[in-house]
Order: C-alpha cells, then sequence, then structure tokens
C-alpha cells in the first residue's frame, strides 16, 4: 500500500498539473471513442498498450476477458456495454486476449478449479472457445489457440447485446479482435475467420 501512496503522491504534483487542462475539460465531458474490454490480468493495461489519454476509453476489465451472452436481468458488463454503446456512442470495440491468460490456461490445461467454484462457473463463458479447440493436444499450442479463439467468441457474445447489434446494423460501431503479447509488446489483429496479422505500428 505505500507504493500506491507513493504513486498518488507523484501523480499530484507531476502528472496532473502537466494535464490540468485535459481533467479540466474532462470534469464536464466524457467522450470515450473505444469500448475496450480486456482481461483483469494486472499484467495487461489498457492505456499503456494504447498510450491513450485519459478519457479515451471506456474499460471493462474481466477474468479471461470473458462477455457474457446477452440477457436480460441486471449484470454490469452488460450495463457498461450498453452505457458505452447507446449513451457514450463509442464508435470502436476492442476485445482483447493475452499470452499466458490465467483463465485460458486453465481451462485447456484442465486445471482443478473445484477450490474456486465461482471461477468455474465464469469460465463457462468460454465454452465455444473450448470446442474449438477440443481436438488439440495440451500444452502451449492449445492455449494459444484458445486464447485467440475465445476472442472470436467473445465478440460473438458482444454482437447478442441488443445495443450492439443497433449499432452494428446502423454501421455506428466496429468490432476489433486483438491479442497482446506480453513478453514482446506486440499487437495481433484478428480478423473474422480466425487467422491473425500484427497490428501496424
Amino acid at each position: 500500500m505505500p507504493d500506491l501512496a507513493d504513486g498518488v503522491a507523484r501523480f499530484q504534483q507531476d502528472v496532473f498539473p502537466a494535464k490540468a487542462d485535459l481533467f479540466a475539460h474532462l470534469a464536464a465531458h466524457h467522450t470515450p471513442h473505444t469500448l475496450f474490454i480486456g482481461c483483469s490480468d494486472a499484467r495487461v493495461v489498457p492505456e499503456l498498450i494504447t498510450q491513450g489519454e485519459p478519457g479515451e476509453l471506456f474499460v471493462i476489465r474481466t477474468a479471461g476477458n470473458l462477455v457474457p451472452a446477452y440477457s436480460p436481468g441486471a449484470n454490469g458488463v452488460t450495463a457498461s456495454i450498453e452505457y458505452a454503446v447507446a449513451v457514450l456512442g463509442v464508435s470502436d470495440i476492442v476485445v482483447c486476449g493475452h499470452s499466458a491468460c490465467g483463465a485460458m490456461t486453465a481451462l485447456s490445461e484442465g486445471h482443478d478449479l473445484s477450490g474456486a467454484p465461482v471461477v468455474a462457473d465464469w469460465l463457462r463463458h468460454a465454452d465455444a472457445a473450448m470446442a474449438r479447440t477440443a481436438g488439440m493436444e495440451a500444452g502451449p499450442r492449445k492455449t494459444a489457440a484458445l486464447v485467440r479463439q475465445n476472442v472470436h467468441a467473445q465478440l460473438a457474445n458482444l454482437a447478442t447485446h441488443p445495443s450492439v447489434a443497433r449499432a452494428l446494423a446502423e454501421g455506428r460501431v466496429t468490432l476489433h479482435g486483438w491479442v497482446f503479447d506480453i513478453a514482446t509488446g506486440r499487437i495481433e489483429r484478428l480478423d473474422a475467420v480466425g487467422t491473425g496479422a500484427a497490428l501496424a505500428s
């Protein structure tokens, strides 16, 4: 905790004054251009990866960058998606997976999650991705394939949300699939059919 307190002090002393005009504007304006759905993993920091300024990204982080398919009722992920699309009017949505993902590793290697039953239940949102990699032998290649298939599956889930479906139909939003490699810092952009290409720098 002392490290966090030191960080707050440095922010208030050095960072905030340099961006005082930006924060004064943000105090009355909230107009992010992108909804970024990423993993809760502490090594994957959307604002750092994209070098975005405060106010540019509306961020949702969940274990395994999972997006439950739409269902009626109160749900924090669904509410955040709806708010970003229907109220804030974001023009782009990124679903970003990453290398060495603990959630995808647990699934691909069949880890015992009996001690974390809520986690096990949550990971069922990756069932479609699991089905697509079911024939592969366990190991690093399967985990990497699962990470990619999971991004595709979550993009499909995302499109079931009424706010997203409407925005897609009206051409107001574009969906993007990314995979971030922690060791190299590279971003792989996934296309609609499951192949990938490095994101141009």
